[in-house]
């Protein structure tokens, strides 16, 4: 299948897009997968199945990916080697389709990548809600105090330089923010900005030390209970759908190792694959690791060592990742109500320093007037 050019009728090949022009994608990825699910369960074939979702679709860079995946498909490629070709499908679902395509259950595989998905954005979309809130407290906070020093110290610094009078030590520091940015506001507050947009994609977005931030977000008292929770009910989820779907206990942690975007457990993960591989069990490979216990309770562990034990380990792993979305949830829901006391003393600490600066000097002249 190619493009065409509309005005000149020329065949134009079709553009292979990075990583990184499918990072916007989400919604329209489930779209697909749900979808192609559907009609895989019905019947159809698998390449009518996909050019019947891609005329569903509106986003030209998704278009384009599915016609990639149709043209492999076409020329003879199995789907989940088309689909590791377009890299919009994590590595651990791609491992399900192979599965579902090897098998001859292809459909039932895609129902449980559906599920699957369905997980993911419900645990996305809690996060985001919780944290909107404190979101909208910080920035509103920054906004303010920046209007503030900016535009209002400089005035006050007028007025009070005008009053011969010894200013307090806070109201003194005040002035000088003051006539700092009046003069230079224009060149710092944006190089201040950037400056904090750099570090902010460079600690929690850039691959190679966005661990920084995460090893930030893990020592916060509110966030790393949240943070353990959720990987713990992706641990469950996804590693018990990789079991139940029939994939080897290696090739699942594996995979799981892939699906996580916390360093700290992608190495425990990778430990349990080579540990496991050389024949261990859970219980040891767990034991062997160094602190462990602080990513993975040992009471999951514990339940994770028994499931294995009794042959029901992807049973267990359901049941774990259901306890710990029912603590997400109730967690996302209390964050909130932890991170309000936090905001209320950042505010006030900023009301008083600027109340204080401007109220002194005022007792300073009327003492001075009295006299």
């Amino acid at each position: 299948m190619v493009n065409v050019d509309p005005k000149t009728k020329l065949v134009l090949p079709v553009k292979k897009r990075g990583l990184f022009f499918n990072l916007w994608l989400g919604s329209e990825k489930e779209y697909f997968m749900e979808n192609l699910a559907m009609l895989l369960t019905s019947g159809m074939d698998i390449l009518s199945s996909i050019r019947a979702v891609k005329s569903e679709i509106r986003s030209r860079r998704m278009k384009e990916i599915i016609m990639n995946v149709e043209d492999e498909v076409e020329s003879g490629s199995s789907l989940w080697r088309a689909l590791e070709k377009s890299k919009v499908i994590p590595s651990h679902i791609i491992f399900l389709i192979r599965l579902g395509e090897e098998t001859g259950r292809l459909s039932e595989n895609l129902k449980l990548v559906v599920v699957q998905q369905q997980k993911d954005r419900e645990l996305k979309s809690r996060i985001k809600s919780a944290m909107i809130y404190p979101v909208v407290v910080l920035s509103l906070t920054v906004i303010v105090g920046l209007g503030i020093a900016w535009f209002i110290l400089p005035r006050l610094a007028t007025v009070f330089s005008s009053l011969r009078l010894e200013l307090p030590a806070i109201t003194r520091a005040m002035i000088a923010v003051g006539n700092f940015l009046n003069a230079y506001g224009s060149i710092v507050v944006p190089i201040c900005l950037g400056l904090a947009s750099v570090l902010i994609y460079l600690f929690f977005f850039y691959p190679k030390t966005k661990f920084i931030g995460q090893a930030i977000l893990f020592f916060l008292p509110g966030t790393k209970k949240l943070i353990k929770e959720v990987e713990l009910t992706r641990f469950g989820y996804v590693l018990g759908t990789l079991l139940r779907a029939g994939l080897l206990v290696t090739y699942a942690v594996d995979s799981l190792s892939k699906a996580t975007p916390l360093k700290s457990y992608q190495k425990l993960y990778n430990h349990l694959t080579e540990s496991i591989e050389e024949g261990s069990s859970f219980d040891r490979a767990f034991s062997e690791y160094k602190n462990s216990g602080r990513l993975i309770p040992v009471p999951v562990q514990q339940m994770v060592a028994a499931g294995e034990q009794s042959g029901h380990l992807h049973d267990t792993l359901f049941k774990i990742g259901e306890t710990f979305e029912r603590k997400t949830e109730d967690t996302t829901k209390n964050l909130s109500i932890v991170l309000e006391p936090i905001l209320l003393v950042i505010v006030w600490i900023g009301v008083v320093a600027v109340a204080l600066s401007v109220i002194l000097p005022i007792y300073s002249l009327i003492g001075g007037l009295s006299d």
